[in-house]
């Protein structure tokens, strides 16, 4: 691959990750972001903003949005930023569009296991598109804070360690910094379980057990990502960077987190029903607990936290009763 002093890139949906992603990348790049809600394109078109999901935020007038796929067909890279579950449809109604054309190097930015089937990002794009450039983007990173073009660092994780590298060098900006890995399961299961985490720790803070415990439960949930990571073939030192930890902290402390916010309200004694309502946005952690704990007992994996959450999340143990479960655990060594 050669190096591209400035490319087309096409965003698939303009939630408010794509959105701040294609705002990062419009100072460097000719951006089209495609989104499926009308009121989104014109927005962004005319008034510089995406009012209905990263509002109050002024976004580059270069950047333009469209609401037909078909018009990022000459992207020299798409960047798929649906949530997981719509990752395959997405991919569906995309590989049409390149009939007899050159796919070009695909990077998706959700995180997450595929609902029902549990696969990873990579698995889908494998199975829907077949054996193309392709790479995992994740790490942590709050889409507001990267719309305002504030400091961030993330990871790029591939097969193919020169294709994450040759990406990490096409998509970095003045202040988006990007890591090349060559170990996207673990990029991808780290991005994906931590998640859980936050939602763990936010239950943890809602019902105001203290920063110990907070912080005994990100520990220990770093070591059953590892579990998990291990068991699907990735590394546990990947785990160890922005994709694992560096997320993981961000996403159990910061405000912003969905996720965490979640578990804060479940914590505080809110249905899942009420809490997704009154959030607007969508929270991976909830489907991922979900396929997490299933794929846990499926593998063997010793996940009880992650577990923990499935349950709470399911309406199947109130909150303060999943942490008393996980404190009376047997004794055993770290």
């Amino acid at each position: 691959m050669t190096h591209i002093a400035r490319l087309k890139i096409g965003v698939l949906a303009a939630g408010a990750w794509g959105t701040a992603l294609a705002a990062n990348w419009a100072q460097r790049h000719d951006v089209r972001i495609w989104a499926r809600e009308p009121d989104v394109v014109v927005s962004i078109n005319k008034e510089h903003v995406n009012h209905r999901f990263l509002p109050k935020i002024a976004l580059p007038e270069a950047l333009t949005a469209t609401g037909e796929m078909s018009e990022l067909c000459g992207s020299d890279v798409l960047v798929l930023a649906t949530p997981v579950a719509a990752l395959r449809v997405t991919l569906q109604v995309l590989k049409p569009l390149f009939a007899g054309k050159a796919l070009p190097p695909l990077v998706w930015v959700c995180k997450g296991f595929e609902p029902e089937t549990g696969l990873l990002p990579h698995q889908v794009v494998r199975e829907e598109m077949g054996d193309v450039a392709a790479a995992a983007l994740s790490g942590p990173s709050f889409a507001q804070e990267v719309a305002r073009h504030m400091p961030t660092a993330v990871t790029l994780g591939a097969s193919d360690l020169a294709l994450a590298e040759q990406l990490a060098d096409w998509l970095h900006t003045a202040n988006l910094r990007l890591y090349a890995s060559g170990d996207v399961v673990g990029v991808e299961v780290g991005g994906a379980v931590k998640n859980v985490l936050a939602i763990a720790t936010g239950i943890c803070d809602g019902l105001s057990l203290g920063h110990n415990a907070r912080a005994a439960l990100m520990t220990r949930g770093i070591a059953e990502i590892g579990r998990l990571c291990e068991r699907l073939g990735g590394h546990r030192e990947t785990l160890m960077g922005l994709s694992g930890l560096g997320d993981l902290i961000l996403t159990c402390t910061g405000d912003l987190s969905r996720n965490r916010q979640v578990g804060l309200a479940l914590g505080q004694g809110k249905t899942l029903e009420e809490t997704l309502a009154a959030l607007g946005h969508v929270a991976e952690g909830v489907g991922t607990a979900r396929e997490v704990a299933r794929l846990s007992t499926e593998l063997q994996v010793d996940m009880p936290i992650a577990r923990a959450v499935a349950a709470v999340i399911a309406g199947e143990l109130k909150a303060r009763d999943a942490v008393a479960q996980l404190m009376s655990r047997a004794q055993r060594a770290e």
